[in-house]
């Protein structure tokens, strides 16, 4: 059966890539993207596949029971899309203005509804439950997997699987971590208040662009020379903005960023230190701030044994050149929440297009798309792995 299977991803390969196609031409944004939701539903419902929708917003959950007794396993794909104008020269170019697939999402959702597609005319041979998780919103905190969990359609799984087909990695290499794998995500505000006035007249001002880029240099220190080398953080400054003229002292600077930790710990330490730190820059100036974080994502950890299964599951694909154990990624993801209430293991799937290596949000992203019948594949051989189980 099993190798009947693998073949059948083969065959469906081209159907595989219309799906994609489609999806990357009408891109919806997180938290609105209903007509997806809808053609997901509408693919179960041909499939004779049970389903529900609107599943924690617009998450969409389908079962499929096996004839025979065995666990209950879980696999989840995302489907939303990005703020980003598609600037590829290609005939599936997105459709809507200023949104496009820039992460592989719309891969994710065609690779796991052709996985369910074979499943189901298998169906008499299975064992088991297969749980297909069809998440909204991944790329916008609070995100899908949290409200989707929350609903408890979820809580009798045993075991949960993720993939991202990952640009970064070469088409031909499977990837994943007995633990750490990607790091928890936050962002952060921070406003500083100054007293603008005329270029000429510095003395008689409190410039913010000024206190801003001191801040931002401080802050790096926290980091460089407040954390142990041997410990895993970032802090970036993604953007600082201020004044509107050449002439004039600016009164108000914004500056965003992101904080990436592993340790929750530590990323408390993180807080306490950027408000001690914000404090004192700006008091040394005697201007005023306001300061917002907001603590994103739970670092996806993995765990071991589900880890190891993956690594075996990918070895035995024909296409697949090396499965291996890699370093933890400091991106982001809310897989992260299923792993908190379930075992399981999250993965990458090499997408990297030969000649196209523009890395995840890009306006010019794209993928192998011969990786989604190695990621297909590999959920397959996942669930063979517990067959005696």
């Amino acid at each position: 059966m099993w190798n009947q299977l693998h073949q059948r991803i083969d065959d469906l390969y081209e159907e595989m890539v219309e799906i994609r196609r489609y999806l990357h031409q009408y891109p919806e944004l997180s938290f609105h993207e209903s007509k997806t939701a809808a053609f997901i539903a509408d693919t179960y419902e041909k499939l004779n596949i049970p389903y529900q929708a609107n599943v924690g917003g617009n998450g969409v959950i389908a079962r499929l029971k096996g004839a025979k007794p065995g666990p209950k396993i879980a696999f989840r794909a995302d489907f939303d899309g990005l703020p980003i104008q598609d600037e590829k020269d290609v005939p599936y170019k997105s459709k809507v203005d200023g949104v496009m697939h820039a992460c592989g999402h719309d891969g994710h959702t065609a690779t796991l509804l052709t996985v369910a597609k074979v499943l189901k005319e298998a169906q008499a041979e299975l064992f088991g439950e297969i749980i297909f998780i069809h998440q909204h919103a991944e790329e916008l905190a609070p995100g899908g997997a949290k409200s989707i969990i929350e609903t408890g359609l979820l809580d009798d799984i045993d075991v949960a699987y993720g993939n991202h087909l990952w640009t970064n990695t070469p088409y031909g290499v499977v990837q994943t971590a007995p633990r750490e794998f990607m790091a928890g995500a936050d962002r952060f505000e921070i406003t500083i208040q100054g007293k603008g006035g005329h270029g000429a007249i510095p003395h008689q001002t409190k410039d913010a662009i000024v206190i801003g880029s001191q801040l931002v240099t401080n802050l790096q220190q926290i980091v460089s020379r407040r954390i142990d080398p041997l410990a895993t953080a970032v802090l970036t400054i993604g953007s600082f903005q201020a004044g509107n003229t050449f002439n004039i002292i600016a009164d108000k600077a914004h500056i965003t960023g992101t904080v990436r930790t592993f340790d929750p710990e530590l990323q408390d330490f993180i807080i306490e230190e950027m408000e001690k730190v914000i404090k004192g820059t700006c008091t040394s100036y005697n201007a005023t701030y306001t300061f917002n974080y907001e603590k994103g994502y739970p670092p996806v950890i993995n765990h071991p044994e589900q880890a190891n299964i993956v690594l075996q599951a990918a070895e035995k694909i024909d296409g697949v050149e090396k499965a291996e154990e890699i370093v933890p990624s400091m991106t982001g993801e809310d897989f992260s929440y299923y792993l908190l209430e379930k075992p399981g293991a999250f993965f990458f799937t090499g997408a990297q297009k030969e000649g196209h290596i523009y890395p995840h949000h890009h306006p010019k992203f794209d993928i192998d798309e011969r990786s989604m019948v190695l990621a297909a594949k590999t959920f397959i051989e996942i669930l063979k792995s517990y067959e005696t189980k």
